[in-house]
């Protein structure tokens, strides 16, 4: 899983001499001198296959993923799947928020797997690894397809997103909602305007994101939220907990999940990084609170869900029931958390 001699032209094209993880054929890396993709590269493969099985081993609730990108220009410093960018020779850092691999023949992949005589019809949830709603999507246009094919076959699924562009596809949602179980999350860990833009900075707004809950909600497509990650001594106040959930039942959720900020390899040494520059003060009280592994202790997590959980209820969020949408809750190309460690939910 690797690439070889993959370089980048600004506005034109390269070829990598192998490209083993997406076959034979070229990989081209693109720039596009607009404001909104500047300083990004996107590396367009043709995929082998689009649907990808969860290893056994996972605790997650669902078998299948498919994820049309790698890498995010979300820019998430927190981001768990930042280690998946290792696994190309790409970095983990600046790299993983500014070269996007772009699987371009996912739409066609995704309909003959779909259309396969072995393919049994199993639940898909995306959004898993990285967003498939991020900035990249404004100009490949991929889930237009994915959704057309999921649509066609009447295949379940589910879209975890921080993403606002999720709205383009708003038909298409509603026509595949009238025919498979569809179940939309939306990832909004806190409202804090300042901590937004120095935490999630490639990310619409809290706001613009709690917006999509609304507009899904009111064409009849429940949506609950993901609130994600809770940040330890940033976002954990009880005032900015309550804050958080009122605006999450404002806009009409159909449930709130909290999940505490988690640091695996790769994410960690960014976050910390990021941590030292921004809130040095802190930097020694991570080092104790996650001291034992990427997860915070089990009480802090059970305080955490308490309190959200008790807010909830205050302000009529109900708890995600049978025969609701389905949520998501775990990361599908990310290893299931040793046994010695909280077995909190992994998705953020």
């Amino acid at each position: 899983m690797r690439w070889e001699n993959l370089t980048a032209e600004s506005g034109g094209h390269s070829r990598a001499a192998d490209a083993a993880l997406f076959g034979a054929d070229a990989v081209v890396s693109r720039t596009f001198d607009t404001p909104e993709f500047r300083g990004i590269t996107f590396h367009e493969v043709r995929a082998r296959s689009i649907i990808n099985r969860v290893p056994g081993a996972s605790r997650m609730p669902f078998e299948w993923t498919v994820n049309p990108y790698r890498g995010c220009s979300h820019a998430c410093v927190y981001c768990f799947a930042r280690k998946t960018h290792s696994y190309l020779d790409l970095d983990t850092g600046l790299g993983f928020d500014s070269q996007i691999v772009v699987k371009v023949n996912a739409p066609e992949l995704l309909r003959r797997q779909l259309g396969s005589r072995r393919w049994l019809g199993d639940h898909i949830a995306m959004g898993t690894n990285v967003d498939c709603y991020q900035r990249a999507e404004g100009r490949y246009r991929l889930m237009p397809g994915i959704l057309g094919a999921l649509r066609d076959h009447a295949n379940p699924f589910s879209i975890l997103t921080k993403g606002t562009l999720i709205l383009r596809d708003l038909d298409l949602l509603v026509q595949a909602s009238e025919v498979t179980d569809v179940g939309i999350s939306v990832s909004v860990g806190f409202t804090d305007p300042a901590l937004w833009r120095t935490v999630e900075p490639g990310t619409p707004s809290p706001e613009r994101r709690l917006d999509v809950v609304r507009t899904l909600t009111e064409h009849g497509i429940g949506v609950g939220v993901l609130m994600a990650p809770v940040i330890p001594f940033l976002s954990d106040h009880p005032a900015q907990l309550r804050a958080t959930v009122r605006a999450i039942a404002a806009s009409g959720a159909t449930s709130v999940t909290p999940l505490v900020l988690h640091l695996r390899p790769g994410a960690r040494e960014w976050f910390m990084a990021w941590l030292g520059q921004h809130h040095p003060h802190l930097v020694r009280r991570y080092e104790r609170l996650y001291a034992e592994g990427s997860y915070a202790p089990k009480w802090y997590q059970r305080r955490i869900t308490r309190q959200v959980h008790d807010l909830a209820q205050e302000y009529g969020i109900g708890p995600a029931r049978a025969g609701m949408p389905r949520r998501i809750t775990e990361p599908a190309e990310a290893p299931a958390p040793p046994v010695s460690e909280p077995t909190q939910l992994t998705l953020i």
